[in-house]
């Protein structure tokens, strides 16, 4: 019976194809582009109701473009140049994704985090950083800011940071001071530690490139409409003063907004303090992965200019291997990497058949013909505010980016005044502080929001709080600081 109750997901996506498909191609776009784009909107259908995994739905959209390309991906006059090329070229537009380096920087940083995870580092960190700051609830909150904080350069699942890491540590410290879910004790520590712990992994995956996927697919988008990308070292400076408003900011007004009636007390460090007594000493490996992950940070930061984020990554794994820090059998069996590799890489090629086709620019001429009356200024804010505010529509980070993002950058380029780089750091920066709206925008949501510390009505009001807070920050500092580092 549930398979019949959702068998019309499987048919969803292939019915909003064929009805765009059947409505003429508006004025000034080619047929085969109209086409193309019924084919996009049916994969972020697909992506949004997940009938089968979001990488197969973006593969089929691919295979589908790919063997239909004479009428989909060409127009009449390049096919009668290409001829029978037309196959070679549409194989080579399919998995031209692959060869995106931002996609080999996602899967390097898959690997930091696997190296994270074997060898204890990241749960190390941030047992100490509760050790040393829990005996107060305000501290305890900067504590789990800052787990995040250490933890989010180099692990680009926020779901694998905020549920698999920081999760399974906090959770185990209301009960610490008789804080019961789904009970009024929940009020004492435990609401507070549970709505610090999403607000802290929403604030993380915005502050660096490689905290988010979504921020990569950003990246690949920008590339393929553009040719140029946000480094890693330019989304880190174009953010820091954002960054630093908001970890200082956060666990005080949470603090402030949702006041834990407990405030003080030393169970917490003594438990921290007990698990870091069974870790043992800083091993071997911990070490050496210290050293790495320091050493990425570095090059990430200060050598964009000599080398590749993506090879920094690639070699980083590589001394990993040999350090026997991670395995190859870790790698080949990390579901998690491998799909998100898969299906970033897809969505990637999709955006940029998007472009190729000649929808992109032109649905950009069509929004600056609409928008020509107002500032770039104007518009900007504008765009930036629509985009945080349809967070409300979307259960998935990467279906909400898929889908807006290439439209909004397409209305970046095509707006005389508005800087692309600045723009799309301030797309980027929405998706993961747009994701504390909702109880279902991200992974981690459901994961806190089930928790039982956080009621229904709680976690709406202080979502739509901070979201307006995140917004007001994300607005002044795009506006007075980015420019200057992003000119």
């Amino acid at each position: 019976m549930a398979t019949l109750r959702n068998s019309w997901r499987y048919f969803v996506p292939p019915v909003v194809s064929i009805l765009i498909a059947l409505i003429p191609a508006p004025t000034g776009l080619e047929a085969h582009a109209w086409l193309y784009f019924a084919v996009f909107m049916g994969v972020i259908a697909g992506l949004i109701l997940e009938p089968v995994p979001g990488a197969v739905v973006a593969m089929i959209g691919i295979s589908v473009i790919a063997i239909l390309s004479p009428w989909l991906l060409f127009s009449p006059a390049q096919m009668s140049q290409e001829g029978f090329k037309f196959t070679s070229k549409a194989l080579s537009w399919a998995v031209s994704g692959f060869s995106n380096s931002v996609i080999w920087l996602i899967f390097a940083a898959f690997m930091f985090g696997i190296g994270y995870e074997k060898t204890g580092l990241g749960r190390r960190i941030a047992l100490m950083l509760v050790k040393k700051m829990g005996h107060k609830t305000l501290f305890l909150g900067y504590a789990v800011m800052l787990s995040e904080l250490v933890l989010a350069p180099v692990t680009p699942s926020n779901t694998a940071r905020g549920a698999g890491i920081i999760y399974p540590i906090i959770r185990n410290l209301p009960p610490l001071y008789d804080s019961k879910p789904d009970s009024p004790s929940s009020r004492s520590i435990g609401s507070y530690v549970m709505w610090m712990g999403i607000s802290a992994d929403c604030v993380t995956s915005a502050i660096f490139l490689t905290a988010m996927a979504p921020n990569l697919l950003l990246a690949g988008l920008m590339k393929g409409a553009s040719g140029s990308a946000l480094s890693w070292g330019d989304w880190f400076l174009g953010m820091l003063p954002l960054s630093v408003l908001l970890v200082l900011l956060v666990p005080w007004l949470a603090y402030v907004l949702y006041p834990p009636t407990l405030k003080a007390g030393d169970q917490v460090p003594k438990w921290a303090g007990k698990e870091l007594e069974a870790m043992g000493p800083l091993s071997r490996r911990e070490k050496w992965m210290l050293v790495l992950m320091l050493g990425a940070l570095l090059l990430w930061i200060f050598g964009g200019d000599f080398v590749d984020a993506a090879m920094v990554g690639y070699g980083i794994v590589a001394v990993m291997l040999v350090m026997k820090i991670i395995s190859w059998e870790d790698i080949i069996s990390n579901k998690s990497a491998w799909s998100v590799f898969f299906w970033l890489a897809s969505l990637i090629t999709l955006a940029t058949g998007l472009n190729n086709t000649g929808f992109i620019a032109w649905f950009g001429h069509l929004l600056a013909q609409g928008l020509s009356g107002f500032s770039p200024l104007m518009v900007m804010v504008a765009l930036i505010a629509a985009f945080y505010l349809l967070r409300y529509f979307f259960a998935s980070a990467t279906a909400y980016t898929s889908a807006l993002a290439p439209m909004m950058i397409a209305a970046a380029m095509a707006i005389p005044g508005i800087s692309l780089p600045v723009f799309c750091l301030m797309v980027g920066a929405a998706i993961g502080l747009g994701s504390i709206l909702t109880p279902y925008a991200t992974g981690p949501s459901p994961i806190y929001y089930g928790s039982g510390y956080l009621p229904t009505a709680d976690y709406w009001r202080l979502g739509a709080i901070f979201g307006a807070v995140f917004f007001v920050l994300l607005i002044a500092t795009g506006l007075l600081w980015m420019p200057l580092v992003l000119a």
